[in-house]
């Protein structure tokens, strides 16, 4: 079988199946894992992809070769390895997953102890190399165990921890999983909840009949939102296919951007936990930094990737962080990213507000309106950049924590390099000017664009 490092990137392992990810690398992977961690318990599970269970079995075969003992959890989503790797209190977990990637790709997630994220930065580039060296013997010592645990029961009393469930009005809530791994955590979920959910697309299956869930792509949110519209549901709630992306919808249909999510949960995390610091991303600031310092909290800005917020989170002790992308970060959760918790969240927080979603959002929203994030196609990224900070830097502020941000009194624009093809990524923000946020975007996408 043909090896390849082409899906070796910053923050996992992702490629076309079998071409780029397959059994012999991840048997691979598994030995070296092993190697470089001295991991003598992992946690392995996978999601719906079809290619699932047998890069599952060969990665498996892998640790045990290398005297490794293996909890198999199973079809899970990729928190569920995070929980099960800190809960279970074992030396790593190995996810099998590519996300919201087309049906033919596949790949890995790794953490190590305690679910800290296995990044380029911290074993992934010595991993890569182990596995392109590919001299694999037979093992040396005992082959380690397999054990099948089911960790369902105790993920879903974590999750349901950071709720009163009993405080939950009577919601209607349309929960749309996109046939990913979630249908089966959300029906646990809604069995406990006094909630009525209306299941979009619950059957997990990844031949992705439905096309792949991925509901940040604003052709795919019409699946959420007219259902929505229909049974005149409080909100709606879409997630990708590993369920570690959460996107909400009021109660009209309207796509809420992950960024109002950001400063919303920071303000109820600071509610319960004053003083508190909270991680931002550099994409979109402005509403985040507004509220926390509001709630005298301390806004802390990180760049983008979850390897980064994970790390930067564990350092500053922060008790949430979050990222436009729609990935959300809680302390008691290993700081780690869960789509589950959420939904739940917001549900408390709607419970005791008292008030529909979007009036809830409708007034940060007009305070801080921002393009959302708009991706360009270019020949030359690094050029492009170099060009608009010389033309607009000497007139505002710059930073180049992620990417070049440039900040004026009444807006402020982010520009960054996608790691993997020729892309640029503008998000832009004004302080309650919506004609100013059209003007100005419009201007730099033919500036990128030109």
């Amino acid at each position: 079988m043909v090896l390849s490092s082409k899906g070796f990137g910053a923050y996992d392992i992702r490629g076309v199946y079998p071409e780029e990810v397959n059994e012999e690398l991840a048997y691979r992977v598994g030995r070296s894992f092993v190697k470089l961690f001295d991991a003598e318990k992992v946690a392995v599970g996978h999601d719906i992809r079809l290619s699932g269970p047998s890069i599952s079995k060969a990665l498996i075969d892998g640790l045990t070769d290398a005297g490794c003992d293996v909890v198999d959890i199973g079809q899970c989503g990729t928190e569920m390895i995070y929980f099960a790797t800190a809960h279970l209190k074992l030396d790593g977990g190995i996810m099998i997953t590519a996300s919201h990637n087309p049906k033919e790709y596949n790949g890995m997630k790794l953490v190590r102890r305690e679910a800290r994220p296995v990044s380029s930065d911290t074993g992934l580039k010595d991993i890569e190399k182990l596995v392109m060296e590919g001299s694999f013997k037979a093992a040396e010592t005992e082959k380690g165990k397999v054990e099948n645990v089911d960790i369902l029961g105790d993920y879903i009393d974590h999750l349901l921890s950071y709720i009163d469930a009993d405080k939950l009005s009577h919601l209607k809530v349309v929960a749309n999983t996109g046939n990913g791994a979630g249908g089966p955590i959300v029906e646990a979920l809604a069995k406990r909840l006094p909630i009525e959910v209306i299941p979009v697309h619950p059957e997990p299956d990844g031949n992705f009949p439905n096309g792949v869930p991925n509901p940040i792509l604003p052709e795919n949110r019409d699946a959420t939102a007219d259902v929505v519209k229909k049974e005149h549901a409080d909100i709606g709630v879409a997630w990708d296919g590993d369920f570690d992306r959460c996107f909400l919808f009021d109660e009209k249909g309207g796509f809420i951007e992950g960024y109002y999510m950001v400063g919303f949960l920071a303000q109820a995390f600071l509610k319960k936990n004053p003083g508190a610091k909270i991680i931002y991303d550099p994409r979109l600031t402005w509403n985040t930094i507004e509220i926390t310092e509001a709630m005298g909290g301390t806004p802390v800005m990180c760049k983008s990737g979850h390897a980064f917020i994970k790390d930067r989170m564990r350092r500053e002790n922060a008790v949430y962080g979050g990222e436009m992308s729609a990935h959300h970060y809680f302390r008691d959760f290993s700081y780690c990213d869960s789509g589950m918790l959420v939904w739940l969240i917001v549900m408390q927080l709607l419970s005791e507000a008292k008030k529909p979603l979007s009036e809830l959002m409708q007034e940060r929203m007009a305070k801080f309106p921002c393009s959302g994030e708009i991706n360009s196609h270019v020949e030359d990224a690094p050029a492009i950049l170099k060009r608009l900070e010389a033309e607009y830097g000497p007139k505002g502020e710059v930073n180049h924590v992620d990417g070049l941000s440039v900040e004026f009194d009444n807006w402020r624009f982010n520009l960054r390099m996608s790691n993997t093809e020729p892309v640029i990524r503008l998000n832009v923000e004004t302080r309650g000017d919506a004609k100013l946020l059209e003007e100005k975007t419009e201007e730099l996408l033919k500036k990128i664009r030109e």
